[in-house]
């Protein structure tokens, strides 16, 4: 099956655990894929692991607009164009009470998971052919509120806000905007977290995330990369400016 045949897609945060499983589901759908990342080295890492004639990679900081329009402009001359937008680059952040939160972390946050998306949207939307995707990753955080995660859950609550303007303001031209919220994945971004939040035992971390689901696991990367297959396909081409919860049940508490 090949739902995403001769697309272009652009994956922020691309060599990360989602991005990465989803720029691997993308190239077995027929896409053509440009994974964005912050490191070289991870960056290069990814696409020896891909492996595939149809992904390239472009090193960027999603937070200041020269990256943004730099890899936006790489995209054009190499493809010609862009179908599908997947703003997936995100931070965590620390955890800390909101009275100790330090500044230059919650700004850092903010740049990241707030500003990059941001930027994304207003210098890749005006690029992307009519009747596209955009899809942004927020979190159940997005949704709701977590105790010493105020940066992250504030950055997250905000993207829902973007995500309903830019589906609004580019409905006109057929392009989708949609947000993914992933509950607790098995990926490196949660072993931070853990050990963040139980310094020397992060085991009891996870516990008690696991508690919190259901459905009783993490969900895996590949889990949420076919959610953004979906909205990355035709098969949702009736669906904008909606939240979509990839959790193990974990909201319905």
């Amino acid at each position: 099956m090949s739902r995403l045949q001769d697309k272009v897609a652009v994956i922020t945060g691309g060599a990360g655990g989602i991005g990465l499983a989803t720029a691997k589901l993308f190239l077995e759908e027929g896409a053509k894929v440009v994974i964005v990342d912050i490191s070289k080295e991870v960056l290069e890492k990814a696409s020896y692991e891909l492996d595939h004639e149809n992904l390239s990679f472009y090193v960027a900081d999603v937070s200041k607009v020269k990256d943004t329009e730099k890899f936006v402009e790489t995209t054009m001359e190499v493809h010609g164009k862009i179908d599908i937008f997947f703003s997936n680059a995100g931070i965590e952040g620390t955890s800390k009470p909101i009275t100790e939160y330090p500044d230059e972390i919650f700004d850092k946050v903010i740049a990241v998971n707030l500003k990059g998306v941001w930027l994304g949207c207003k210098y890749v939307i005006p690029r992307m052919k009519d009747g596209g995707s955009v899809i942004i990753t927020s979190s159940v955080a997005g949704l709701k509120g977590f105790e010493g995660l105020g940066a992250y859950v504030a950055s997250k609550h905000a993207l829902v806000g973007i995500m309903r303007v830019a589906a609004l303001e580019n409905a006109k031209r057929k392009i989708r905007v949609n947000t993914i919220h992933p509950g607790p994945v098995n990926n490196n971004m949660m072993r931070r977290i853990e050990e963040d939040m139980s310094p020397g035992s992060p085991n009891e971390a996870l516990k008690g995330f696991e508690t919190a689901v259901p459905l009783g696991r993490y969900a895996e990367s590949r889990e949420i990369a076919e959610m953004a297959l979906f909205l990355a396909s035709d098969q949702s081409k009736y669906i904008t400016g909606t939240t979509h919860v990839v959790d193990g049940g974990m909201l319905a508490l």
